[in-house]
């Protein structure tokens, strides 16, 4: 071992099971304290960078290929097969396939499940979320299920697809929702493969989208199939620069935006209460973080396409109405920029949280600090509760945003 650099030799003395040491390499900023000794396998070939960087016991990094991590939180027992994955947190149990590419601002919570040569970047998944193979689910959040055996899925060869001709991202889609989400009690939602999602869409839990199809519209009555065959041909004159449908567009991404807010609030006061030698701080850290990117990011994609609305000569052919809410949302967009900082760290009704944290607290004296056993167990009555509390942060924010801009106020529907 004469070639390893002291680091690798530590991580070795300390219980990391590491085969070929001199095929690893790990940066100089890497802090070896933040990688477990206890059960962490790291094969041939990885690559390991980052301050931040945090690997807990049990982990499993490259059996089936090289791997490179760059300031990613990895919770026990996680499994990257190979892949590249950066900027990201991964909580128990996550088992991501061959050929992964995992960007900044993605969060995957436990148990989910992602097969070989899968693209994610600001996506977050909730436990027992489960992708299929050659898919590409940039920009989502998805929720719903309750088990392994009970959980959202996305077929192989699926695309959310995520950037428009008109140059922009703010596509960001919401399937099922963060206030009832996190009860872990929802009907999945089942995406079915070789098909794709256009974004910004809104899909409520128990949705079904056959294989095969191509979704461009919200969904947001629980319980539906949606199917559709091959796409209507045509040439219809398109002029760049010009949005018809700015509202849903607009609305989708405020929504979207209060959910990851609410979401904060969850982390916070609840997820918080979990903190553990399985969960430690550094762990709720990493989620808070990416969280925050995450946030960051959608604001920052809406105020961009805000900002791009045509002057009344690019868009003559648009109705006195749409124009209206196009001037809104450039004249106002900074308006809105504050709105969003000033709610960020919205707490809702304290008086309907804390009941709700006095419940949880009950269940950890009862069953211990492991979340998801602690979550399920709760009344329906209790879950409806804490739904409340988050539910009621989603449309405080949405209603102070959509107030900034009159001309799109109405029935969102959130």
């Amino acid at each position: 071992m004469k070639n390893i650099n002291n680091k690798i030799k530590y991580l070795i003395e300390k219980g990391v099971r590491i085969s070929n040491p001199e095929s690893i390499e790990i940066g100089d900023e890497v802090d070896a304290e933040k990688i477990s000794g206890n059960g962490v396998t790291i094969y041939t070939g990885c690559k390991i960078f980052g301050s931040s960087t945090l690997i807990l016991q049990g982990s499993d990094i490259g059996h089936e290929g090289p791997v490179t991590i760059e300031n990613c939180q990895i919770g026990p027992e996680v499994k990257l097969k190979s892949g590249f994955y950066k900027q990201a947190v991964f909580l128990n149990k996550v088992s991501m396939g061959s050929g992964s590419h995992v960007r900044d601002g993605t969060i995957l919570e436990e148990q989910t499940s992602v097969a070989h040569t899968v693209a994610l970047k600001q996506t977050i998944l909730f436990p027992f979320v489960t992708l299929g193979s050659l898919i590409n689910f940039c920009d989502c959040f998805m929720s719903g299920g309750s088990d392994r055996k009970n959980h959202s899925e996305v077929g192989s060869s699926y695309i959310h697809f995520n950037y428009t001709p008109n140059q922009d991202k703010a596509t960001a889609s919401l399937l099922g929702n963060v206030p009832n989400g996190v009860m872990l009690n929802q009907n999945p939602i089942f995406l079915g493969g070789q098909g794709g999602l256009i974004g910004p869409c809104r899909l409520a839990f128990g949705t079904i989208i056959a294989a095969g199809t191509i979704n461009r519209k919200d969904e947001l009555n629980p319980g539906r199939l949606i199917f559709g065959g091959t796409g209507k041909g045509g040439s219809v004159p398109f002029t760049p620069g010009v949005y018809r449908s700015e509202k849903r567009i607009v609305i989708n991404n405020i929504i979207y935006i209060a959910n990851l807010m609410a979401l904060m609030q969850w982390y916070n006061h609840v997820r918080s209460m979990f903190v553990s030698k399985d969960f430690p701080q550094s762990l709720l850290d990493g989620l808070n973080e990416k969280l925050n990117m995450a946030i960051k990011e959608r604001v920052k994609r809406l105020g961009e396409l805000c900002l791009k609305m045509p002057d009344p000569d690019i868009g003559k052919e648009t109705s006195e109405r749409l124009m209206c809410q196009k001037n809104e949302l450039r004249d106002r967009w900074s308006e809105m920029e504050e709105a969003f900082k000033t709610n960020k760290n919205k707490k809702g009704d304290l008086r309907i949280r804390d009941l709700f944290l006095e419940t949880i607290n009950r269940g950890i004296n009862k069953s211990g600090r492991d979340y998801i056993p602690v979550i399920k167990s709760l009344s329906v009555e209790n879950a409806t509760q804490g739904t409340k509390w988050l539910q009621g942060i989603v449309d405080d924010i949405t209603a102070q945003i959509v107030e900034i801009i009159p001309s799109f106020s109405g029935n969102s529907r959130h």
